[in-house]
């Protein structure tokens, strides 16, 4: 692969220096260019490299708890749980033991890949118009998802007790010692938590629990650099050591989570014990698209993150974007117009395909990916977009989604000295989740990534809120396979931006040969229902008047990415972290 280096360059400089070997990508002066670097004022990240084992994920502390494991002769699996467990601790905003995750699997004694679904699940008692007002609307998003009634049965536990046991390497209880400790003794407030704490002091201050955490006597919320203990959090713990995801599921802490939910006086829930007695972790086979020499495997229904991603990618197969480059203009439309493809079909047929019957293989099908691509032939943007008809044998018709999926949620990636790989994305959906605090972690809020709507003019919605059903997700951890062997693990959090983000990294490197750092930093533009999003603060906003004149609608707004990736060239491994949150890669 040919190495590009760049310069520094200001954000408003006009030309994108390509040192390259190959001619065809080198650009010349032209207003056309983006800068490498994402934004003004974010922590410096460079390429790490390794060769016996690795550890990509979103907090220092988190991948120093994976680091620790692995050298002490774990394995991918040992290291996964113990970075969980800590993120839940100093990340709480994103992903916790009150949520879910997908878990992409590479087995090196097998030479297998599978994938692990930790997803929430709505109970048992919901019904269609949970998030609907007594006229049969839906409710403002903020009025479903604070208190008890956006809560599903989580599923982060019951995914690393399920995959420790059967993957595992060192003993359970070895693993929260990381978390244990920094529970107890404290650990220090990031700038990052400290931040969206202050953001989100109104909802924060609702629930007496969640505000005696977050704030301090004085009614101040906690500040970067402050020290904050969490012995809730570590009691909790401590009962999941001993007694594996039983203590959750079947234990008291299903109790108290449950009368939580339903006692809270605002927007109670109907989660149930029986929800958490009858949950479980489903393992289902990896959902892979060809590009180019790789296969691009990630998690299939219910994430719509792998065929989604799958469908981008595979029209802009048919497309030269090597010979392009990044400063080509056109290279943009396409990712952006093949997107908008691709997010229509994810609206109209994907969902849980437990519950709902959808065209998996014919939505990856080559035939119907050439159709697809063939419509972005021209020079402009596509003035409409509408969902395509791939080959399904089951003749129901669905209609367009509604959800709404805002950016939280964290991703991890790690690589063992056995070469075993994991690519897992985790979340308790919004920032901070139900707000509802319960032993020490927030509770999700998932259930408003179903559609609050059931119907449309009497067409049933996919994504359709129904008991025991799992809710759509773009999460989209991914392993890249090269002759049927891993090459690259990568992910992000973001709500449904995430498959924009990873989409645009695996160009940049698959493609426009930048190292993963570079193609991480490149600024984020990503186009899903047909306004070109572009990075505020970055040189994407010097894209704009270009993207406009081929017929776009363009939007300048932030797009926080958490890219972490790992790429295994032989003996040699290479990470990198986006400077856009506070990650860190460890390596040996």
């Amino acid at each position: 692969m040919p190495k590009i280096t760049y310069p520094t360059l200001a954000k408003l400089t006009f030309s994108l220096a390509l040192a390259c070997s190959s001619p065809s990508l080198i650009a010349s002066q032209t207003t056309d260019s983006i800068a490498p670097e994402a934004a003004t004022g974010l922590q410096q990240q460079t390429l790490v490299t390794g060769s016996e084992w690795m550890v990509a994920a979103a907090n220092p502390l988190a991948s120093e708890a994976g680091a620790q494991m692995l050298r002490q002769g774990g394995n991918a699996i040992d290291a996964m749980i113990a970075t969980q467990l800590v993120l839940g601790l100093v990340e709480p905003q994103s992903s916790g033991i009150g949520g879910g995750a997908f878990l992409v699997y590479w087995d090196a004694q097998k030479q297998a890949m599978t994938t692990f679904d930790g997803r929430e699940t709505a109970p048992y008692a919901v019904t269609p118009i949970l998030f609907q007002d007594n006229k049969g609307q839906p409710l403002q998003f903020f009025d479903a998802v604070v208190g008890g009634r956006s809560v599903g049965t989580p599923g982060t536990v019951k995914l690393l007790w399920h995959t420790h046991q059967r993957l595992g390497k060192l003993k359970w209880k070895d693993l929260f010692a990381p978390a244990l400790k920094l529970a107890q003794k404290g650990f220090t407030v990031s700038p990052r938590l400290a931040l969206l704490v202050e953001k989100d002091q109104a909802y924060l201050q609702r629930f007496a629990p969640t505000k005696a955490y977050f704030f301090n006597d004085d009614g101040t919320p906690i500040q970067a650099g402050q020290q904050l203990k969490n012995p809730e959090y570590a009691k909790t713990l401590r009962l999941i050591a001993d007694q594996g995801a039983t203590a959750f599921y079947h234990g008291q802490i299903a109790k108290d989570i449950v009368k939580a939910v339903r006692s809270v006086e605002e927007n109670p829930g109907v989660l149930s014990a029986m929800d958490f007695a009858t949950y479980q972790i489903k393992e289902r086979p990896a959902v892979c698209a060809p590009y180019r020499q790789y296969n691009i495997c990630g998690m299939g229904p219910p994430s719509s993150g792998a065929l989604t991603l799958g469908q981008i990618m595979g029209i802009l197969s048919h497309y030269p974007l090597d010979k392009m480059g990044a400063s080509d203009v056109h290279s943009w439309r396409l990712l952006g117009d093949a997107s908008r493809l691709a997010f229509a079909d994810r609206g109209r047929y994907m969902a849980d395909s437990d519950y709902v019957p959808m065209p998996t293989k014919g939505l990856l099908a080559d035939d119907y990916i050439e159709q697809r691509a063939t419509l972005l032939k021209g020079k402009r943007a596509l003035s409409s977009v509408e969902a395509g008809m791939p080959t399904w044998s089951y003749a129901q018709a669905y209609a367009p989604d509604e959800s709404l999926e805002l950016p939280s949620t964290s991703h991890f990636s790690i690589v063992d000295k056995d070469r075993n790989v994991v690519s897992m994305t985790t979340t308790i959906e919004n920032g901070f989740g139900s707000r509802l605090m319960v032993r020490g972690f927030l509770l999700n809020n998932e259930l408003t990534d179903f559609s609050f709507r059931s119907h449309v003019a009497g067409i049933p919605i996919a994504n359709r809120i129904e008991p025991g059903k799992r809710p759509r997700s773009s999460m989209a951890p991914t392993i890249v396979l090269e002759d049927g062997e891993p090459r690259l693990a990568v992910g992000s959090p973001g709500g449904s931006q995430i498959i924009g983000y990873v989409a645009k990294t695996l160009v940049g490197h698959l493609d426009w040969g930048l190292d993963l750092q570079q193609a991480i930093n490149l600024p984020n533009m990503n186009n899903r229902f047909g306004t070109f999003e572009l990075e505020q603060d970055t040189n994407a906003e010097l894209w704009a008047p270009k993207l406009e004149r081929l017929g776009f609608e363009v939007k300048i707004k932030p797009l926080n990415s958490g890219v972490q990736a790992i790429r295994i060239d032989g003996n040699k491994l290479i990470g990198a972290a986006d400077p856009r949150r506070e990650g860190k890669v460890i390596a040996h």
